[in-house]
């Protein structure tokens, strides 16, 4: 209990001062931002009533508290270019609420590929022995890893979608509309996202059990009469899993915060795509929320990283 009331409060304190600075950031960025909703046309009377009703005559300590207290009773604030209507502004929650489940899909799925398809290779790898395979993987994991995300979605958009025709490339299906649909497109991104990923992590398994199939108690084990398929899986296996575990920790922080280049290539309307528009718009309230959630990801699963190491190895100290 103690070393999880000291990993709540270092992830509570780190969100504070990633606010303040977002929040401080965005208070000294030059440019006017009810000019940039109203236009140079506005009258003075309509500007200085958009700012008393944004908050803008408050001091910025004042701001920056009514801002978090409306955070964590769950109101977001409003979007600066987003609207419902003519009249009203879309609510940040409300935005980000309809992008979030985009992104939270294409990790999953990328997730998926990643650990059913990185492990079982990586152990492949390790226990075939032969020099062939062993040379083949590593050339094809190398240039796999040297590909830049972005030209891998254009390469897996002209086979699976222009050459293939698996699925119609920009022809993104709503999860609301139909899921079964959203699902099969969402696993063309997810597979630009995920080989890479697969390359690094099955490279990182076989460096890792490839040092552990050298230690004493691998031998201590075969002494004993274990099977290799017993040694490699129930011995070898779990303890390099505690580095893997670490690098799918990184992994799943960068994907559930948005791929915005993936975003991009095949028209996902997720968090990292909308990020990038918030930014470009200078909607901060927006950019300020999406700075929050991505680092509450971050901390978060390395919070969940440091559970997992204590539940693979007990002998690990919560010091």
């Amino acid at each position: 209990m103690k070393y999880l009331g000291k990993k709540t409060i270092t992830l509570i304190m780190t969100l504070f001062l990633v606010s303040v600075a977002a929040f401080l950031a965005f208070q000294i960025i030059p440019g006017d931002v009810v000019m940039s909703i109203l236009g140079t046309e506005a009258t003075p009377e309509r500007e200085e009533q958009l700012r008393e009703e944004l908050g803008f005559n408050d001091p910025p300590a004042v701001r920056y508290l009514n801002w978090m207290t409306g955070v964590l009773k769950g109101d977001l604030g409003v979007s600066y270019r987003y609207s419902k209507n003519m009249n009203e502004m879309m609510p940040v929650a409300e935005l980000i609420g309809d992008k979030l489940p985009v992104t939270l899909w294409l990790a999953a799925v990328s997730l998926a590929l990643i650990v059913l398809v990185s492990i079982p290779l990586g152990v492949l790898w390790v226990r075939s022995g032969s020099r062939v395979l062993d040379a083949a993987l590593g050339v094809i994991t190398q240039a796999t890893m040297a590909v830049p995300s972005f030209f891998l979605g254009i390469l897996v958009t002209f086979v699976f979608g222009i050459i293939l025709k698996f699925f119609a490339p920009g022809g993104y299906i709503s999860y609301q509309e139909d899921f079964s649909g959203f699902l099969g497109y969402l696993l063309f991104p997810a597979l630009s996202i995920a080989l890479p990923k697969i390359a690094m992590t099955a490279r990182f398994l076989r460096n890792s059990m490839l040092t552990e199939v050298g230690t004493d108690y691998v031998r201590t084990a075969y002494s004993k009469g274990c099977t290799k398929r017993r040694v490699m899986y129930v011995h070898v296996l779990r303890n390099a899993m505690m580095p893997v575990v670490t690098f799918l920790g990184m992994i799943v922080a960068e994907i559930v915060a948005g791929s915005i280049v993936i975003e991009q290539v095949f028209s996902l309307p997720g968090i990292g795509r909308l990020l990038i528009s918030a930014i470009s718009t200078r909607d901060f309230p927006v950019v300020q929320i999406l700075i929050l959630y991505i680092t509450f990801v971050v901390i978060f699963v390395y919070f969940l990283v440091d559970i997992l190491y204590r539940v693979i190895d007990p002998r690990i100290s919560g010091k």
